[in-house]
């Protein structure tokens, strides 16, 4: 509201003085009542309530039942497996998320510690926090604005608000300016922001709002407001712990109805009704999806990317959608001169000579107030002489050859300024400025080291180069000059040449947004800046083809949500945006079922970076706000970096996936195995320690190595991203695990069923059911039997594993070298299994017994047979396809 105010408005409301400011009594008393000039932040979890949080998953739920209900029948042994599990689970994802946050805390900056205002009449350096509304603040060219302020004096001020506006070029500010109510935050002149940045001039502001009451306060709490969405992958295994929690339920009921049929020893069925319910639920998964996310965010960090949530990972796999900002992001945040039109011809930057074009680069440097080595000052001064430099063009020395004595500054209603210099006993003035004014004042024009009369046909051939200048979405900047005289001179200029800049496009994101393309992911920019701008990167990039790709801030408000969803479809640049409504087209995209990425490294990002389903923010160039709203950071500040990072993400799900399938159609082999032994009327094959030993043992330790496995980069990037409410079991999953699980079950029922029936023809007796049960009844050939399906099971699971790796392709074809985790997990798994079989203690902790080694082999054969089934599928399917 103060920038429709005047400046002695102002005073009066803030009951502040223009001239002495408050006085040191007063700014202590009002810190007394609004406190510190600070953002609150969001409250950090403790330890205990971030040990927590990694327990609130349906899984663990189902975990710690069985392990409380073992607690309850007395199998202690099971609880304190089922505990280690649960406890290790979330030691580690804590640790992971506990790391990714320090090394957000090492990538922060202190936002403006210090400032200097003018309190009793006399300049003081203060903690910028200290400040208060009413305190006049001194702004310098390079210092960052500590509050709000309504300027009440300026000179050639200008302050850089890319963050806050997304507007690349600097702002030009007027204490005398008056604005109007609901005036865009760029188009305000009378004021500045907290966060941005002074690059030009000096100024004293009245402090008008402090802390969360700043624009960047309002913005920040729209991030703390947001609520915190589930990945794609956490409703995934969400749902699948509800199925498997519902499944042991019918587990536990159908046995109790088995058993009270049978007549059965109700209690002993309960224990084996737990055992079942224990089978249901893959207690590795939990341990193994995090340990697999977190060895990919340390894989991830050697590709310059911080993840600070552990799922994040997994959802970049599942983009659709990369929203990202322009500037600092697809763009360098730097201005550089593309194209020049000197000696009646246009030519690139690349192609000006030095020597011929000798005075033109002179007056980019003398008529010139930036600091190139402290990069402070207007960024497009600071661009010519970046230009200067390229040919080597030494300014210290220019300068003592032809000292500035006099110069006129740049104002708007001139739109040009002049320096006056000394070229031996020779005054010359340099005058720089918008090509059409400087044009109008010229009267000659300088052709290959020739001052000639400027004919009319040299004013159309400029004039023309302006327009295919400004058709390029170039900024432009003419520079002329006079000989002569003894004050700067504005009239009767000599037109030296023009030049034309922009904020060039990352050279990396043309490639990264192709790629994307390929890889069915769409790039959509929105940004604060002209839409003419906006197109022109976004052609350049590869983003739109034609200007009907394009929306502007004022068009998106004017239309209905039906509109806006149809035109989504097609709308690849959106211009001119305010921070409500970059949310609003990321919700839009979303209701659209796109997976939604925004990348972002200003403060105007942050809302929409917390909205999205991952938000990406810049690590070296992104503003704290960002930071805190992104679920991971990139510290190269490389558009291109998004590009790993989606194939990284969906290497993970397709890994996560495999250990899925892989560890249910074990655990289904489990299920079946005791469920028809059971309804058989037959004693249990496997013992509860058994069933937790192959889930927390055998089975996830390949399930880990799968987690890890290599993928074929090219392979992974050439398809299409999966949908949101993809399943897990998608693509021919389910038919994987109830294939594989069947076929477990069916070998370790043989096995199971092999002493029995051993014995039943050494006995010659018929082979029943009836009899069956009388060997088994024997505890001799129970433990024997118990030990071969315990055996088959849990190597199978080994071989299960190998095949695993990919669906596609012959064991025999595989580089096994590749994945020596999968290598050092079988060696290990096996030699596991061998110890329960025959180390005393574990044999009497698992009830097995010592096998020889002519069982060993006959057991490892029916083990083999889901590696056996995975050739023979591959060879009718090739039989087929041929």
């Amino acid at each position: 509201m103060f920038e429709t105010k005047s400046i002695q408005e102002t005073c009066r409301e803030l009951q502040s003085d223009a001239e002495r400011g408050l006085t040191g009594q007063e700014a202590v008393r009002r810190y007394g009542i609004h406190g510190k000039n600070a953002l609150q932040e969001k409250r950090k979890k403790t330890v205990i309530e971030s040990f927590f949080s990694q327990l609130n998953d349906p899984l663990i739920y189902v975990l710690l039942a069985a392990a409380a209900i073992s607690v309850f029948l007395e199998e202690t042994s099971d609880a304190i497996i089922i505990a280690v599990v649960v406890v290790s689970n979330a030691v580690v994802g804590m640790i992971q998320e506990g790391k990714a946050q320090r090394a957000l805390d090492s990538l922060k900056k202190l936002v403006s510690p210090k400032a200097f205002v003018i309190r009793d009449g006399d300049l003081q350096e203060v903690e910028a926090s200290t400040l208060v509304v009413g305190d006049l603040v001194s702004l310098e060219a390079g210092c960052q604005v500590p509050a709000d302020m309504r300027l009440v004096e300026s000179t050639k001020l200008q302050a850089e608000e890319s963050a806050l506006t997304g507007e690349s070029l600097p702002a030009a500010k007027s204490a005398v300016f008056i604005g109007q109510e609901g005036m865009p935050l760029g188009d305000r002149q009378n004021m500045v922001y907290m966060s941005t940045v002074i690059t030009g001039g000096r100024g004293l502001g009245l402090v008008t709002a402090t802390g969360m009451d700043t624009e960047i306060g309002k913005i920040a709490s729209l991030i703390n407001d947001g609520k915190e969405e589930q990945t794609p992958l956490q409703k995934r295994l969400g749902d699948l712990g509800k199925v498997l929690s519902i499944l042991s339920l019918l587990l536990c009921a159908a046995l109790f109805g088995i058993a009270l049929l049978q007549h059965r020893n109700l209690f002993e069925m309960l224990l084996t009704a737990i055992s079942l319910a224990v089978a249901a639920v893959p207690e590795g998964l939990p341990a193994v999806v995090t340990i697999c996310l977190a060895l990919s965010v340390t894989r991830m960090v050697k590709v310059h990317t911080i993840v600070r949530k552990l799922p994040s990972v997994e959802t970049l796999g599942a983009v659709s959608i990369v929203c990202s900002d322009k500037t600092g992001t697809l763009t360098q945040n730097r201005m550089t001169v593309e194209q020049c039109y000197a000696g009646q011809r246009m030519l690139p930057v690349q192609e000006l000579d030095r020597q011929e074009y000798e005075a033109l680069v002179e007056g980019m440097v003398l008529c010139n107030d930036a600091v190139l080595e402290d990069h402070i000052g207007d960024p497009t001064e600071l661009a010519l002489l970046q230009l200067a430099r390229s040919f080597g063009v030494d300014r210290a020395e220019l300068e003592k050859r032809m000292p500035r004595r006099r110069e006129l500054p740049f104002d708007s209603e001139r739109k040009m300024m002049s320096t006056f210099h000394y070229r031996g006993n020779t005054g010359v003035t340099y005058v720089k400025g918008a090509p059409d004014v400087i044009l109008g004042r010229c009267t000659h024009i300088m052709v290959h080291g020739q001052c000639l009369p400027l004919q009319p046909g040299h004013s159309r051939q400029i004039r023309r180069a302006m327009e295919r200048m400004a058709d390029e979405a170039l900024r432009t900047l003419a520079v002329a000059m006079r000989l002569g005289g003894q004050t700067p001179q504005e009239q009767g200029l000599t037109f030296l040449g023009m030049v034309g800049m922009r904020d060039p496009a990352r050279p990396e994101a043309a490639g990264a947004v192709a790629t994307f393309r390929q890889a069915g992911v769409e790039t959509v920019m929105i940004t604060g800046d002209h839409v003419d701008t906006a197109y022109a990167i976004g052609r350049q990039l590869g983003i739109v083809q034609s200007r009907e790709q394009c929306m502007t801030g004022q068009e998106l408000s004017q239309i209905q949500e039906e509109e806006l969803a149809q035109r989504l479809a097609q709308v690849r640049v959106f211009a001119r945006v305010a921070p409500e409504q970059k949310v609003q087209i990321v919700t839009g995209f979303q209701q659209a079922g796109h997976i939604v990425a925004m990348t972002g490294d200003g403060v105007n990002d942050a809302p929409s970076l917390k909205k999205a389903d991952i938000g990406i923010a810049m690590g070296a160039a992104g503003t704290d706000v960002a930071k805190q709203a992104a679920d991971m950071i990139l510290t190269d500040d490389n558009f291109a970096t998004i590009e790993k990072a989606i194939e990284e993400g969906r290497g993970v799900y397709e890994n996560i996936r495999k250990s899925v399938i892989f560890l249910l159609s074990s655990n289904l082999g489990e299920i079946a195995t005791m469920f028809l032994a059971v309804i058989c009327g037959l004693a249990s094959p496997l013992r509860s320690s058994h069933i937790l030993w192959i889930n927390l043992i055998t089975d996830s330790l390949p399930a880990l190595a799968l987690g890890v496995d290599p993928n074929d980069a090219g392979s992974l990037m050439q398809h299409p991203p999966r949908k949101p409410g993809e399943s897990l079991f998608a693509r021919g999953g389910l038919v994987c695990t109830c294939f594989y699980g069947l076929l477990i079950a069916a070998i370790s029922l043989t096995a199971f069923f092999l002493i029995p029936l051993l014995a039943m023809k050494n006995q010659h007796l018929p082979f029943t059911l009836e009899n069956m049960g009388r060997m088994m009844a024997q505890e001799g050939i129970l433990r024997r039997s118990q030990t071969y399906a315990f055996t088959v099971l849990g190597m199978s699971q080994l071989f299960h594993a190998v095949g695993m790796r990919d669906m596609g392709r012959s064991v025999f074809r595989m580089n096994h070298l590749e994945n020596k985790l999968m290598i050092l997990a079988c060696i290990l798994g096996l030699l596991l299994q061998v110890a329960v079989t025959e180390i005393p203690f574990l044999i009497a902790a698992f009830g097995t017994t010592h096998l020889q080694w002519a069982e060993w082999g006959i057991l490892a054969l029916l083990a083999s047979f889901p590696l056996l089934a995975h050739e023979v599928m591959l060879l009718v399917g090739r039989h087929d396809r041929s």
